[in-house]
């Protein structure tokens, strides 16, 4: 990918099968790449039938349903009902299982280990007038609609060439941040997740 132009394609990540054959997971990005012991992850979780979740030690999580009507979450026994676009914080040691009263649902799941980043999602409106920018400690997942992301080209980065690269976002397709900002431009909704380093 190009330096200002770096897209991951949903129907390229490969499916992971969930908890108790509840779904499936898919990983969209991870640092350290590919590490079980990440600093930080985000993934999109199919989740098809009711079941407990995995415990993550030391790690602060954000769920946001963005696929379905409801989903109830239980944390530590507690009942949290989640609309569509709605998001909960939780920490990951905690117990906790979901419930499906109508039917299965998506989620977005962003995780960091306490200590070390502080995770945080904003779901925007898009708007064909007004771009949104991603910055470098930002990701962007198109969660419904059409949208397009556009940055200079890498080959006019930083010339004042004022060359542009533009393509194309499909559904759950993400965005890296970088500088200077791509932007997207659409209509829909667009997941924008910032991770903010915490360590010195």
């Amino acid at each position: 990918m190009r330096e200002t132009m770096d897209i991951i394609r949903y129907n390229e990540v490969r499916a992971i099968p969930g908890r108790n054959d509840g779904g499936q997971t898919r990983e969209l990005v991870s640092f350290p790449v590919g590490a079980a012991d990440f600093d930080w992850r985000i993934s999109i979780v199919d989740v098809i039938v009711a079941g407990d979740f995995f415990v993550y030690p030391g790690v602060e999580r954000i769920f946001a349903l963005v696929e379905g009507e409801l989903l109830v979450l239980i944390v530590d026994g507690v009942e949290h009902p989640m609309e569509q676009y709605r998001q909960f914080r939780f920490s990951g040691d905690s117990v906790t299982s979901a419930t499906l009263p109508v039917g299965a649902t998506t989620g977005l799941n962003v995780m960091a280990r306490r200590g070390e980043y502080k995770a945080y999602i904003s779901i925007i409106e898009l708007s064909k007038k007004r771009s949104q920018p991603v910055f470098g400690d930002q990701f962007a997942i198109l969660l419904q609609g059409n949208a397009a992301v556009s940055a200079p080209a890498s080959n006019a980065a930083g010339t004042g060439q004022g060359e542009i690269d533009t393509a194309e976002l499909h559904k759950f397709d993400t965005v890296r941040g970088h500088d200077p900002a791509p932007e997207v431009l659409g209509r829909g909704f667009l997941a924008v997740i910032t991770l903010e380093a915490e360590s010195a």
